[in-house]
């Protein structure tokens, strides 16, 4: 594992925010460490896609980065780590030059030898959206509402790909099921408010990997989403990753979302990476007490939490290959639909049986009335005759 001051791991304890290691040596070392795993081989060394050299980013007075080291690799999924306000998106936009107005920045963003940071803006915009994408926490901000899906997933790959308006049509079906959205044909002809939140988030990463980008930068994908949806998206990014390639940084402030699909996972305090190594060595064996406060914050075993409920849902998705993806954003919807289904036939079951019991007292109430009205006439019958027997006068002679 490698801490701030990668050239001293195997000797030195962590370090601390305020000591920054050299930009290039933890770039080397760091690259050195995660190459070996990425490769999966003695001897053959992967290149990094993207590695981020001593990024610091300034607005106004403040001081917001102070000196970023991160490397992704292809093939791998890198977790960004830390409370609010540590700097985790604000490094992922420095990545594509969407810094607000007026931000200074200084060191690097080398992309495949590129530093980003001195393009001009036109071959920046060849950069975004081609080679580096995003998906942005929250797709009902993201998805523009007044647009088609397929609009909105084939703008830009007709601009950056040159397609013609039937192939990229064509292409942003493919897409739509390459994520697992459900009749990929007639989806690519409705709007983001037709799906649900488990869905457009599915469409914000087909949107993100129209153009077939090298790096995939996920900006807290999961936070608007339940548990279940949580791990379907978190399983998906999984296993884009591992068909396609892709490098992801994936930035989260939950330690259970990192522990499901991370492989190597950097922790930021302050605007500084504070640690920075493999998962496991990460999340089980802390060097720095920044990290150390994170994991003895979360709740312990036998809390059911969010966190927790994720980690364990992806890991029990992975097993269970048979289940489709789509059916963990579709359950809501679907158990909503069967307890108003099961509502209207009780419903109808409750009107019938009123119907028939109706129905019952007609057929008696015609003999209920005869035998009424026979008691009646009785009645009035003995009561005539008790009046005559009273009121006649008595006979002559009597």
């Amino acid at each position: 594992m490698t801490a701030s001051d990668p050239a001293k791991t195997a000797e030195a304890p962590a370090t601390t925010t305020g000591e920054a290691a050299e930009p290039a040596e933890a770039s080397a070392t760091t690259v050195s460490e995660v190459s070996e795993r990425a490769s999966g081989a003695a001897g053959t060394v992967a290149a990094p896609v993207l590695s981020v050299e001593g990024l610091k980013v300034s607005i106004g007075a403040h001081d917001i980065l102070h000196g970023v080291d991160i490397t992704l690799m292809p093939g791998r999924v890198h977790g960004l780590a830390g409370e609010s306000g540590s700097g985790k998106t604000m490094t992922g936009l420095a990545t594509l030059g969407l810094l607000p107005h007026g931000a200074r920045t200084s060191g690097r963003i080398l992309l495949e030898g590129r530093n980003l940071l001195d393009l001009p803006q036109r071959e920046l915009n060849k950069v975004r959206g081609r080679e580096v994408a995003m998906v942005f926490q929250d797709p009902a901000t993201s998805l523009h509402p007044m647009l088609s899906i397929g609009r909105q997933l084939t703008e830009h790959m007709r601009h950056h790909l040159g397609l013609g308006k039937a192939e990229a049509r064509a292409r942003a079906i493919e897409l739509l099921g390459q994520v697992r959205i459900p009749g990929a044909a007639a989806a690519v002809d409705r709007y983001p408010h037709q799906f649900s939140g488990g869905m457009r988030q599915r469409i914000a990463i087909a949107v993100a990997l129209a153009c077939g980008p090298k790096v995939l930068i996920a900006d807290e994908p999961t936070t608007a989403l339940d548990v279940t949806v949580q791990a379907g998206v978190l399983r998906l990014l999984r296993s884009l990753c591992d068909d396609l390639g892709l490098a992801v940084l994936l930035v989260t402030h939950d330690l259970g979302v990192m522990s499901a699909v991370a492989d190597e996972v950097s922790v930021m305090k302050d605007g500084l990476v504070v640690e920075t190594g493999p998962r496991g060595k990460v999340l089980r064996d802390p060097e720095h007490p920044y990290t150390r406060a994170l994991l003895d914050a979360l709740p312990k075993e036998g809390s059911a939490t969010a966190s927790t409920e994720t980690g364990e849902a992806v890991q029990d998705a992975e097993t269970d290959k048979a289940a489709p993806d789509v059916k963990t954003d579709t359950t809501d919807e679907t158990v909503a639909d069967v307890k108003a289904d099961e509502t209207d036939e009780a419903t109808a079951d409750a009107e019938t049986d009123e119907a028939v019991a109706d129905a019952e007292i007609d057929k008696t109430a015609p003999d209920a009335e005869t035998d009424t009205t026979d008691e009646v006439a009785a009645d009035a019958a003995e009561g005539a005759g008790a009046d005559d027997t009273t009121d006649s006068p008595p006979k002559e002679g009597s």
